[in-house]
């Protein structure tokens, strides 16, 4: 589903990754930790190609980094789901209208699109806030949203991007405890996290840190 390759990667001077191995099946759920700047949404980019290995490659699905086209970049992340910290919603949009926009690009029709985004919202359980604008819900509505967003198009992974980084601790557990339900599912899952109580809470998961320009599984 996802593999690295021998991937280095840097920043003019700076080295981010030297010859990185890393693969991730089918339905698994995968921490990557690491203090901050240590590479961690980097290497989330990598895997939605925002950016390119300078050595190696990496594999996601049937997508190739050395061999993709950049229009057949947008095809790869309409089967990737990706949440981030910040929850990036758009505040001139209702609920609804911020979990649809996902399908609007695929041109789906609207009988498809009032389906799926409102099966998407009940998934997170938010189908009774869909007219409420961002502005009017919490913060964990509103990653919830932003979940209901990145699952609405079936993906078979979803990227959290230190998900639960904006949120309380009742709030974040509450977050995580969706994400395993999505998990279970068999929706492959890579969380970046520096926060060992969240990766805690999933005991199956498998967890990687990164260390000297490389990930070591530690779980």
């Amino acid at each position: 589903m996802v593999e690295f390759n021998n991937v280095s990667v840097w920043f003019d001077d700076n080295l981010v990754f030297k010859d990185l191995n890393f693969k991730v099946n089918d339905g698994e759920f995968v921490f990557v930790t690491g203090p901050t700047g240590s590479g961690k949404s980097t290497l989330l980019r990598l895997i939605y190609m925002d950016i390119f290995p300078n050595r190696g490659k990496v594999i996601v699905g049937r997508f190739d980094s050395r061999k993709i086209k950049k229009r057949q970049i947008p095809y790869l992340r309409r089967r990737l789901g990706i949440v981030f910290q910040d929850f990036k919603l758009l505040d001139d949009r209702n609920v609804f209208e911020n979990v649809a926009f996902a399908l609007y690009v695929t041109g789906a029709k609207r009988k498809e699109i009032n389906r799926k985004v409102l099966m998407a919202l009940t998934e997170v359980g938010l189908s009774h806030k869909k007219n409420s604008m961002p502005d009017e819900l919490s913060g964990g509505e509103q990653q919830r949203v932003a979940i209901a967003r990145a699952i609405v198009n079936e993906p078979f992974l979803i990227l959290a991007d230190e998900p639960t980084g904006n949120l309380d601790p009742d709030t974040s557990t509450e977050i995580i405890e969706l994400l395993k339900r999505i998990n279970l599912r068999g929706t492959s899952i890579i969380m970046a996290t520096h926060n060992y109580s969240i990766i805690e809470m999933v005991k199956d998961a498998k967890v990687f840190q990164i260390s000297n320009h490389t990930l070591v599984q530690i779980k």
